[in-house]
């Protein structure tokens, strides 16, 4: 796909169907979530591959929005090992494993998967069920699969602001 077809093809897809996600495939999106710009290239993200069953069980008991994907990433970034910004008030932890996790979803799109970006969780009980290292931060999970012949965008998708609504000239 072109990139402007990738961006506008993707959505967040909420019903998967039961074919796995190929290994190669899967190592090509996490590729892009390592190849993905961080503040002064600090490389602080984290992701742990949610594939096995006892896995994807433990994200059912955390969340109701698995949707049947057969594989999740979780997203943590190091505390401590983050660029602060000029007055100290702020990390760029968030900002750059998010960065990670878009790259990610828009390389399953490419792939002819489909992602959903999940942080309806309790980041405390993800924590302990994962064994996520006190130094790192949750960020979201990812679910990723190929999308069920029915999926589809929800009615909120193609409901965009306006270019003159999002963005201002000085």
């Amino acid at each position: 796909m072109e990139f402007n077809e990738v961006i506008r093809n993707r959505y967040a897809c909420r019903k998967y169907d039961d074919r796995q996600v190929e290994q190669p495939v899967l190592e090509r999106i996490l590729d892009a979530g390592r190849i993905a710009p961080t503040s002064v290239d600090q490389q602080e993200q984290h992701i742990t591959v949610i594939r096995s069953d006892d896995g994807l069980a433990t994200v059912d008991a955390l969340t109701e929005c698995r949707y049947g994907a057969p594989v999740v990433l979780l997203v943590t970034f190091a505390r401590n090992d983050v660029y602060t910004y000029p007055g100290g008030r702020y990390g760029s932890g968030v900002e750059d494993a998010s960065i990670a996790l878009t790259h990610m979803m828009l390389a399953a799109t490419d792939a002819g998967l489909a992602s959903c970006w999940v942080n309806a969780f309790d980041p405390d009980k993800a924590r302990k069920a994962f064994a996520v290292p006190d130094g790192e931060e949750i960020v979201a999970m990812l679910d990723l699969g190929y999308p069920a012949d029915d999926a589809e965008p929800s009615a909120k998708h193609a409901k965009r602001k306006s270019l003159d609504e999002l963005v201002s000239y000085r």
